[in-house]
């Protein structure tokens, strides 16, 4: 089992904790990381794109000279794509970008993620995480006592103190444990995860 240091708010190590190689130690699959990463984009894709083709295009109804004698090229249309003004030649339309993971590609996925956080040493486990208050200051001192820049922190509840004080700080992200994706994990440099959500996250994935 991998072991990794539990810290306070302060950044004292106070004790160790074993980690579930179920999740935390796990064979990393990159090919199922690469395709939940490239899921999770393509399904934030609104997919609204859209340009006209020449039967769409206003106007050119009239030919615009007669087929022969005139010296040109025979012309149909003035809203060909080669005219200016013209529709466009295979023009994009809405569409839906999203495909599908089935569930055990994505919790591999995921439990590779972790275990890469852990591998790298990037995954720091908090005693807990507490905030007497809503203040931007007291958390950002958090982070610098564990000396922790962009970080993905990961709560085992939703505490309205401590989201409220992360939620202006730019290279920090807060979610809870039925909310962290891949995508998430690797994106910031570092996990910070309290015991309890790394409890919840044993249970549920394990």
């Amino acid at each position: 089992m991998a072991d990794v240091a539990v810290y306070n708010m302060e950044g004292k190590e106070v004790g160790r904790l074993e980690l579930n190689d179920a999740v935390f130690g796990v064979e990393v699959n990159e090919h199922l990381v690469h395709m939940a990463v490239l899921q999770q984009l393509a399904n934030k894709r609104q997919g609204t794109q859209k340009a006209k083709t020449r039967s769409e295009v206003r106007g050119g109804g009239k030919k615009p000279w007669r087929q022969k004698g005139t010296g040109h090229a025979r012309q149909g249309s003035t809203r060909a794509p080669q005219w200016t003004h013209g529709g466009v030649v295979f023009a994009p339309v809405p569409r839906d970008y999203s495909f599908k993971l089935n569930k055990k590609e994505k919790r591999a996925a995921l439990k590779s993620a972790l275990t890469s956080r852990v591998n790298d040493s990037k995954f720091v486990v908090l005693d807990e995480l507490k905030l007497d208050e809503i203040k931007t200051k007291k958390f950002v001192e958090v982070m610098n006592n564990l000396k922790i820049g962009k970080a993905l922190v990961v709560l085992n509840e939703m505490d309205i103190n401590v989201i409220q004080s992360a939620s202006n700080v730019p290279a920090v992200k807060t979610a809870q444990t039925n909310e962290i994706n891949v995508y998430d994990i690797l994106k910031y440099d570092t996990v910070v995860v309290t015991k309890d959500a790394v409890k919840t996250i044993e249970e549920v994935y394990a």
